[in-house]
Order: structure tokens, then C-alpha cells, then sequence
């Protein structure tokens, strides 16, 4: 990836437009997942407390042999940390574990609206910015609703905010708030669950990636892309991984966009995990 394909935040922090996600990457193997990963180009790796493996991401960057300072690492506080004081420890245990001085994004993972305390998660997130623990705070999963509470009691606004998006929820409502409040939309699961939806075999997507001579999976990045989003797919698989990345050739004309915005469905969450209700600790 060239200089010139990233996202600046409204902090200034500039982020690749696309990341590379580590959930279920643990152990050995996910550290040589991670180190393939920074080899063929990836800078921004995404984990979180919960994915458990916030030391391999660290002995990734170590193996890696690429200087700290050119890699952009990315985690989130677990639902059951969301007091003020808890969140700091978690950041701090979290950084201990990576054997890293700071986090370039820290996130809220799930707002957990009926525990009610996201706000004062947030306020932590702000405090630690502050302390030097992170350079950008952010969240994910939280709602417009959501968003606006925090606007209203601390008056900052995140940076980013990663939901889940993917061509079968194409979370358009979102993206418009989003640009409207100069927040970053992240993508997680960007390119489906084949497991779940199969969104890779979808007739649209195939007949486009014919068109165009390339993977499903680039169709789909770059329809990401071209929407203003930053995906962060994973894949175990070194050519996996240059193909996710190898997007930036080409463009998808604004009728082809129509077509996969129009493949989303009103029930395409994976899991129902709606963030107005669902819970994540």
C-alpha cells in the first residue's frame, strides 16, 4: 500500500484503509499468521482483550523486525471493565501483555446499554488518552444513540467506530452518521462468515468479480473502500492475505455499487448481536 491509501482521523492519526484482524489467531499459529500478515504489507493489526491474544499480536511485532513505530495496533475493553478505574487497569494489563508502550487505537468493545456504564467507560478511554496509554480512542458497535450520549455528557466524539458490515448488512444509516460526526467507519467481519451467510458465493459478487477479473473477496474490500469504510479481514494464508490487500488497481462504476448495496437484508446481522440489546463481557 502507497502512502496516499489511507484514512486520516479526526484526531490526525492516519490509518491504512485496510487492517488486518486477529480474532481467533492464538498461540503459535496465530503469531505466524500475524508475522505473515506484517511481511506482506499489513500495518494496522486489530485485537482486542477478549480475543485473548494480545500477547501473540505483541510477539508478532516482535518477530516482525518492523520498527513499533510503523505498526498501528488496535485493541478494546472487554464489557466487564467498564468502570472508570477498572478500564485503566485493563489498558495498562492489556499493554503489559502486548510488551507495548502504548496502543495507536483503543476502543470500547460493546456499549452493554443495560449496564449503563459505557459513558464512564468512555471518560477512561479519554483519561487514558491523556496519560499517553493511547494516541486514538474510538468504539464498536455503539448506535447512533449511543454516539450521541457520549456526545452530550463528555462532549468528545470518538474517532472511530467498528460494527459489523459486510454486503448482507450494509449498515448504510450508520456510515451517514458517521461521516456526519467525522467518526471513521471500521468493518469487522467485512467479508462474511462463509460459515454463516456464504456471502463469498453470492451470484452478484461472482458475476462482478468475473467482470473485473478479481476474487470475490477484492470485490467486496473495495466496495468497502469505495463507501468510505476501512475493512480489516483475516486470513491465515500468505496469498490470502496479498489478495486482500491487492485492491487499490481498480474501481467499481457506481451501477455495480447499487447492485451489491442492494444485496443487504433488514435481518443480516450473523448472530442477531444488535447493539441496542445485545450484551458482551
Amino acid at each position: 500500500m502507497d502512502r496516499m491509501d489511507t484514512y486520516t482521523l479526526a484526531d490526525g492519526l492516519q490509518l491504512p484503509k485496510i487492517g488486518f484482524g486477529t480474532y481467533k489467531l492464538n498461540g503459535a499459529s496465530g503469531v505466524n499468521a500475524m508475522v505473515s500478515a506484517l511481511n506482506v504489507g499489513y500495518r494496522l493489526l486489530d485485537t482486542a482483550y477478549n480475543y485473548e491474544n494480545e500477547g501473540a499480536v505483541g510477539a508478532a511485532i516482535q518477530r516482525s523486525g518492523i520498527a513499533r513505530q510503523d505498526i498501528l495496533v488496535s485493541s478494546k475493553l472487554p464489557g466487564r471493565y467498564q468502570h472508570r478505574q477498572d478500564a485503566i487497569n485493563t489498558i495498562q494489563e492489556s499493554l503489559y501483555r502486548a510488551g507495548l508502550d502504548y496502543f495507536d487505537l483503543y476502543l470500547i468493545h460493546w456499549p452493554n446499554p443495560k449496564q449503563g456504564l459505557y459513558v464512564e467507560a468512555w471518560q477512561a478511554l479519554i483519561d487514558a488518552q491523556r496519560f499517553g496509554l493511547v494516541r486514538s480512542i474510538g468504539v464498536s458497535n455503539f448506535l447512533p444513540e449511543h454516539l450521541d450520549k457520549l456526545q452530550k455528557e463528555t462532549g468528545v466524539m470518538p474517532a472511530i467506530n467498528q460494527v459489523e458490515l459486510h454486503p448482507y448488512f450494509n449498515q448504510q444509516a450508520q456510515i451517514d452518521y458517521d461521516n456526519a460526526h467525522h467518526i471513521l467507519t471500521e468493518a469487522w467481519s467485512p467479508l462474511g462468515r462463509a460459515s454463516a451467510n456464504n456471502v463469498l458465493k453470492n451470484p452478484v459478487i461472482n458475476e462482478l468479480a468475473d467482470k473485473y477479473h478479481k476474487s470475490a473477496g477484492q470485490i467486496i474490500l473495495r466496495w468497502h473502500i469505495q463507501r468510505g469504510v476501512l475493512p480489516i479481514p483475516k486470513s491465515t494464508h500468505t496469498s490470502r492475505q496479498e489478495e486482500n490487500k491487492d485492491v487499490f488497481d481498480f474501481e467499481i462504476s457506481a451501477d455495480d455499487m447499487v447492485k451489491i448495496n442492494g444485496l443487504t437484508r433488514p435481518d443480516g446481522r450473523y448472530s442477531n448481536q444488535d447493539p441496542a440489546v445485545y450484551e458482551e463481557f
